[in-house]
Formats: C-alpha cells, structure tokens, sequence
C-alpha cells in the first residue's frame, strides 16, 4: 500500500463538559475528556475486570459550539477523526507531549433530550386520571392523523 492512514473511531461517555475557548478571528474549539471501557474476564480469578481509557477530544468551530450545547457529562457519543500529537512546555519548562483526536465528526447516542425525556418518563402519574384529559370535547388532532408514524 502507498498511501498512510491516520483514523480513529470512539465510541465512550464524556468525562467532563465541553470546555470552550474562542479565538479574535471568530472561530473556536471544543476540548473534552471521552471515556472508553474494555470489560474482560480473569481466568485465574473468575473476576470482572475493567480498564478505562481516556482521550482527549479536540473539535473546531461549528462543531465545537454544537457539542457545547447538546452534550453533558456523562452522554454518549460516537468520535470520529484523526490522532495529532503536540509538543508544548509546563511552568517549569520541560518539554511535554499530549497526544488528542481531531474530531471530524461525530454522533450522539444519547441527547439531553433524552435524558430530559427518561427523567419525565420517571415523574409519578396522576391518580386522577380524568385531571391528565383535555378539558375540550373536540377530537386531537393528533388522534385524526391517518399517518402510521
């Protein structure tokens, strides 16, 4: 093969809310810890072990401000992009290294709607099943829809 390869694909929880940081230019980034688990088996123990790994997501612009407003800690997302290591120096200046994914696309599997929508699932139901009625007798509208969906 000639050509090279630099891709990664995640699936994890956020670790920590996006962090944002805006430049004078207009644009921005995005960064956030994500959490991905490896669950095995030790066979000499009979014991469920499992490893966490943490990546460091970086996503620009547009997408950045998408993610700092649809995603929270703890959510579910699907990482695309690709691995960039930089070389910067600490306080004392040494020379360091942090290796992130370059997010070029991503999905939510889960949303704060759908947590929203699990919490309101959970609420108690009225005992009083005629106060969860419409006051008016006309039919909804909903109810006259022929739509199967």
């Amino acid at each position: 093969m000639s050509g090279t390869l630099n891709k990664v694909m995640l699936i994890g929880h956020l670790g920590d809310e996006v962090k944002m940081h805006y430049f004078e230019g207009g644009g921005c980034v995005g960064r956030f810890p994500l959490a991905t688990n490896e669950t095995y088996t030790n066979k000499q123990t009979n014991e469920r072990i499992t490893n966490t790994e943490w990546h460091n997501i970086v996503v620009r612009n547009k997408g950045a401000e998408i993610c700092e407003k649809y995603l929270s800690k703890g959510d579910k997302v699907y990482i695309e992009g690709r691995l960039k290591t930089r070389k910067w120096q600490d306080d004392n200046g040494n020379e360091r290294y942090s290796t992130e994914i370059q997010c070029s696309d991503f999905t939510f599997l889960s949303t704060r709607k759908e947590s929203e929508n699990n919490v309101a699932a959970n609420k108690p139901v009225s005992q009083n099943p005629v106060a969860n009625q419409p006051s008016n007798s006309e039919p909804n509208e909903e109810e006259n829809d022929d739509l199967p969906f």
